[in-house]
């Protein structure tokens, strides 16, 4: 009873030891979150594209018919039960730019701007139909021959037997294995 009751003692201790010591998974940071002091120096009207690059580093991305428009996007994550991870903050900085280069706006998305995604249940049609394992298997019949690989008769479909043209057998191609008696990859 005593030695079960240390055992159990000491699977808590170690368990408490990965759960909140060096082995336990850490925060990750994905995207390029913005330091919301660096941010603060930015002043609209004021502030250039060479600004915001030197405080906030360049943009995760620009606006796709824009490029007056960058956009910060940052992530950060903390793994909870069973390894799922847990979105600690999400956010998205947007600046835009006039064409001389002067911050005209800055704009500041978080998890509550986010608008949800419903995903379809439907199954997208793939072109061929539905083909039975027998229909394979019955289809598959006359393409093997037992003189060299898939398709590869004695001269057939590739160079053939004494030809000098270099490389001709090719691989699905004339002669034994696949490969032209004369010719034969390079």
């Amino acid at each position: 009873m005593f030695a079960a009751s240390v055992r159990l003692f000491a699977l808590l201790v170690l368990l408490g030891v990965v759960a909140c010591g060096p082995l336990a998974p850490q925060t990750q940071v994905r995207g390029n979150p913005v330091d919301p002091d660096q941010l603060a120096e930015l002043v609209p009207g004021v502030s250039t594209r060479a600004d915001a690059q030197s405080l906030l580093g360049t943009p995760t991305s620009k606006a796709t018919f824009d490029d007056n428009t960058w956009i910060y996007i940052g992530q950060i994550t903390k793994p909870i039960v069973a390894s799922t991870l847990h979105v600690a903050n999400q956010e998205v900085v947007v600046l835009t730019f006039d064409d001389k280069g002067v911050l005209r706006a800055i704009k500041t998305l978080g998890q509550k701007d986010a608008l949800p995604v419903r995903v379809v249940d439907r199954i997208t049609p793939s072109p061929g139909g539905n083909v039975s394992a027998w229909d394979q298997i019955v289809s598959g019949i006359g393409m093997i021959n037992p003189f060299g690989g898939m398709m590869a008769g004695m001269g057939m479909n590739g160079a053939g037997m004494g030809s000098t043209v270099p490389g001709a057998g090719g691989m699905m191609g004339g002669g034994f294995g696949g490969m032209g008696m004369g010719g034969g990859m390079p």
